[in-house]
């Protein structure tokens, strides 16, 4: 499966010297530039809104700033001697494209709505000829980049460029706490047989609203894989200060046994790495899903790889897949440790999770889910217990996920 993204472009040493130049006042006013750029963009073409932007995300501002930024941090990262490899943050972004069919035409018209509101926000007299040259050879490397990787991707699941939607049946329903559910998908046609995935990976589901809009969003796969069978679970909300999302509430409000479902084929970065090595999983809230994936994928194998799984949650009497986690995690022969700040159950810790008395196993890959903060905190964590960058692999569910720095 396609994951490493390289960059086989380098910018050109004119141009390196008119981005470092430019690079400050750009990353100043991507505050400014993006809210014009997706107002262009959207009048010119109000179906990205409609069916592939999410609206929750768009009202939030989170969208807009990834999307316009993460141009403006491939530039920091070309013309800095010392950056660090670009193919996590590439392949963060491609992987995200391929579950939403991003085509190639499609990166023309963010091209030409994004530049035009440079344009607007700098003026004609600061983005010069020289200055436009330069930007536009950063953009279109990082665009032909991640044409590249996502053709590639297309071609591994076997479907024409953009085509990866497909309609499921909803087998079964589970009501997991007040605002979360699980849902079981088979094939429509009945014969149990979707494809199989990757421990970690997600698909993307796309709800028809009552104003018509085909709105998208993105939930891990939380099964072992390997029957034909996809489980997602879906939370109404994400937490404070995150959007009550639109697709999260029409699914938790209004789907069940029985009726269909559009979704895409399985993508994401964020998979088990096959070793021998030991595995700790760390998530919080409904971070839980990939983490259950690879934890069952485990208990297909117990024994095989020393396994910790560490949780943290709000409330121990209405949270969602602990059970489940700890059920999985003591199938796969391995230990369990969750934290609660409110409530507690046997064998849990009280507060915030916190890694300084927990025994981490010597070489261990670490994988991580949850909230921009909590990943944050974690790494924090990790770095101070001397956990090697290179071990930690983790996934937000936040549009601001290559954002973050690997």
């Amino acid at each position: 499966m396609a994951k490493h993204v390289p960059v086989d472009e380098q910018l050109s040493a004119a141009h390196t010297q008119t981005i470092k130049a430019t690079l400050p006042l750009v990353g100043s006013k991507i505050d400014e530039i993006t809210p014009i750029f997706y107002q262009r963009m959207f009048d010119a073409h109000p179906e990205l809104l409609r069916d592939t932007f999410n609206r929750a995300n768009q009202k939030q501002g989170a969208q807009q700033k990834a999307l316009a930024a993460s141009v403006a941090h491939f530039a920091m990262m070309l013309v800095d001697p010392a950056r660090p490899n670009l193919d996590d943050l590439l392949s963060r972004i491609g992987h995200k494209h391929v579950s939403l069919g991003i085509t190639e035409d499609q990166y023309q018209i963010v091209h030409d709505n994004l530049f035009a509101a440079i344009v607007e926000v700098l003026g004609a007299d600061v983005v010069t000829a020289d200055v436009a040259e330069a930007w536009d050879e950063v953009y279109w490397i990082m665009a032909r980049t991640l044409v590249r990787f996502e053709k590639k991707r297309y071609a591994e699941l076997g479907v024409p460029d953009g085509k990866v939607f497909h309609t499921v049946t909803v087998a079964r329903r589970t009501d997991l706490s007040s605002d979360t559910a699980s849902f079981e998908l088979v094939a429509r046609d009945g014969d149990r047989s979707l494809n199989g995935f990757a421990p970690g990976q997600y698909i993307s589901v796309r709800r028809t609203l009552a104003d018509g809009a085909g709105q998208l969003r993105q939930y891990s796969l939380c099964n072992a894989g390997g029957d034909g069978t996809w489980q997602i679970t879906v939370k109404k909300t994400l937490g404070q200060g995150s959007p009550d999302g639109e697709v999260s509430g029409s699914i938790i409000a209004g789907l069940h046994a029985g009726d269909e479902l559009e979704v895409s084929l399985p993508t994401g970065d964020l998979v088990f790495d096959e070793g021998t090595n030991p595995v700790v999983l760390i998530s919080a809230g409904i971070g839980a899903t990939p983490m259950l994936g690879m934890a069952r994928h485990l208990a297909t194998r117990p024994g095989k790889r020393e396994l910790v799984v560490l949780h943290a949650d709000h409330d121990a009497d209405d949270a969602a897949l602990v059970e489940e986690l700890s059920q999985a995690t003591e199938q796969a022969g391995g230990t369990f440790h969750p934290w609660f700040t409110h409530g507690s159950t046997l064998g849990s810790t009280s507060g915030r999770m916190n890694l300084e008395r927990v025994e981490l196993p010597e070489g261990a890959s670490y994988y991580l889910c949850g909230s921009n903060g909590f990943l944050q905190a974690m790494r924090s964590q990790l770095a101070e217990r001397e956990v090697p960058a290179e071990s930690i692999h983790f996934e937000l569910f936040s549009p601001n996920d290559w954002l973050l720095p690997a």
